[in-house]
């Protein structure tokens, strides 16, 4: 939970840089990643951290610290949006990486919508969401804090081989498991996938079926979950032929498994607990 001074700060600049973030075209793919890498560096040092939310120090003071750090390394939106931050006011110091985080996905977000990818990009995130829901091991994996950023990207880049992705779904994906910031690999890709459905003004839902469904039973689907959730949906139908049959919907957190598959896995289990 953030403060309410940290929401108020965060929902102000988001509001203040989203003009300034649609201007920068397809340059916001590099802001986009410059402050993503920005949360890192304040994640990993708390020092800095600290230093750019101390109430008691000048704004002015805090600036010329990113100025010294990006200046002439980085996009200059990118250095005026951290400018802006470090002179708002944080309830707690962790919270003006979530502001960065969260500028970095409005700025991905208009990276997409400049290449006309926003929608793409935001089902490829919910079929890696669906493509490992059911993997507990490499979930833990790609969660696991003890082991080193780069190898949970790798093993995810692996996974991910060969699936035609964007680079801009791979690169939120590994976002996700390089940078955990106290979170579960799912939690973060869920989170993104909720942002991208804002951003769109509708709530992806995915649907997983062994078969293509027909445009009939994804009319029909929309219908029944638009009405369910009382706003526009987005139906991210995924094919995946080991379902074996029936379907699977998942949106937000919500997952309602009534495919073959997790039948028998179902009756497999009461068979064992009564055996």
């Amino acid at each position: 939970m953030r403060g309410e001074a940290s929401l108020v700060s965060d929902q102000e600049a988001r509001t203040r840089f989203a003009p300034l973030l649609r201007q920068q075209s397809a340059d916001a793919l590099d802001v986009a990643q410059e402050l993503f890498g920005f949360v890192n560096l304040l994640d990993a040092d708390a020092r800095l951290e600290r230093a750019l939310t101390d109430p008691s120090r000048e704004a002015a003071d805090k600036a010329k610290i990113i100025d010294t750090l990006l200046d002439g390394k980085a996009h200059a939106a990118t250095i005026e949006i951290l400018r802006d931050l470090v002179g708002r006011r944080w309830s707690k110091l962790a919270h003006i990486a979530n502001a960065v985080e969260d500028l970095a996905v409005d700025a991905m977000t208009c990276y997409t919508d400049v290449k006309d990818i926003t929608s793409i990009v935001a089902g490829e995130l919910a079929q890696i969401h669906s493509a490992l829901i059911d993997q507990p091991i490499v979930l833990f994996r790609l969660s696991d804090d003890y082991s080193a950023p780069k190898a949970r990207v790798a093993l995810l880049d692996e996974l991910l081989e060969g699936k035609g992705l964007q680079a801009v779904s791979l690169e939120l994906a590994e976002h996700a498991t390089r940078d955990l910031r106290g979170r579960r690999f799912l939690e973060t890709l869920n989170w993104l996938i909720d942002r991208f459905s804002a951003h769109m003004k509708e709530t992806m839902v995915t649907v997983v079926t062994a078969v293509p469904l027909s445009q009939e039973q994804t009319d029909k689907l929309a219908r029944t979950y638009e009405s369910k959730l009382g706003r526009a949906v987005h139906i991210n139908a995924v094919v995946d032929p080991a379902v074996l049959g029936g379907m699977r919907v998942e949106y937000g957190s919500e997952v309602t498994d009534h495919t073959v598959v997790a039948q028998l896995k179902g009756l497999k289990r009461s068979m064992a607990a009564a055996g």
